[in-house]
């Protein structure tokens, strides 16, 4: 799905896993052939980061530690860094320097930071992560809502962290109503909803996900993994942008240094951009420093074990 647009050259899946994991992985590859896909070439299974990262050219990082019940939010944030750490640093080492890096496992902003850090000869532009699949349940939403293709709703934007605090913002999406475009609050036409319970919907998807299915999204979350991943390798249309937690370094809408954060971007030739001169009125902005507030402590708590 990612790489079959470009029509690319046959692609080599490096499937990097935990030792215990690797009967369970064996299940994985033969699914795999089983596909039949077109494009794919090799498979390689293997506990060993000096095989799993060398030479990527592109690096979905899926794997984190999940928190367990009664653990504590620091506590959960220091067995992610030493596994974050380790990945940085195998990229840093092993990969090509245009490695594009996509984290997923969750603390997904602070994570993808710590990766970041680690692999300090890799542009930083080089590691996103994945809000996409908060940017497609947001679009899901009002597409619903107004009864109309997911299709037909652009232009969403997810602000900030992975997380219950994240910003689903739909002050500058437009929606495609009987072949004409109107703007969001004009489509839906129910501002309390918007401002209520379609934030709150959207930032507790995932645990309404694990409650009804005793399982964390999988499907969505992998369909949002190509979505990004796609939208890196062959640009975002014309007019339009995403969502993508990316390094923030002087933006135009105030938000920390130092930080991944979710923007709303356009990439063009593998490089993003974030989304400038957008306006933020007074109700954005308290939603865009609470998330912001919530990432500096994610981050300065995280940043504390590099070290460790």
């Amino acid at each position: 799905e990612i790489f079959s647009p470009l029509k690319t050259s046959p692609i080599t899946l490096l499937l990097l896993d935990i030792t215990p994991m690797l009967p369970v992985l064996e299940g994985v590859v033969m699914e795999l052939q089983d596909c039949a896909l077109p494009l794919l070439r090799d498979i390689v299974p293997t506990d060993k980061e000096e095989v799993a990262f060398k030479d990527l050219d592109a690096a979905i990082l899926v794997g984190s530690m999940p928190r367990k019940e009664g653990m504590e939010r620091k506590d959960l944030l220091k067995a992610n860094v030493a596994i974050f750490k380790s990945q940085g640093t195998a990229l840093e080492k092993y990969a090509k320097k245009t490695v594009k890096v996509l984290v997923v496992g969750n603390p997904a902003n602070t994570n993808c930071l710590i990766a970041a850090k680690s692999a300090p000869s890799i542009p930083k532009e080089n590691f996103s992560c994945l809000t996409r699949l908060d940017h497609n349940r947001a679009r899901s939403q009002v597409a619903m809502r107004c009864g109309v293709p997911a299709t037909h709703v652009r232009n969403v934007i997810i602000w900030g962290n992975h997380s219950s605090t994240q910003y689903p913002d739909v002050h500058h999406c437009m929606v495609n109503m009987s072949g004409s475009e109107l703007a969001c609050f004009d489509a839906v036409k129910d501002d309390a909803w918007l401002k209520g319970d379609f934030i709150a919907t959207v930032q507790l998807r995932g645990a309404a996900v694990i409650k009804a299915r005793k399982l964390s999204s999988a499907m969505s979350a992998a369909k949002a993994i190509c979505d990004h991943m796609r939208d890196i390798w062959s640009g975002t249309s014309e007019g339009e942008f995403t969502s993508m937690g990316v390094y923030s370094s002087g933006n135009s809408y105030g938000v920390p240094d130092d930080l991944i954060y979710s923007f709303p971007v356009q990439i063009k030739d593998k490089s993003w951009k974030i989304v400038d001169g957008l306006a933020i009125n007074d109700f954005s902005r308290l939603k865009m420093d609470a998330t912001a507030a919530e990432l500096i402590e994610e981050r300065d708590t995280a940043v504390s074990f590099l070290g460790v």
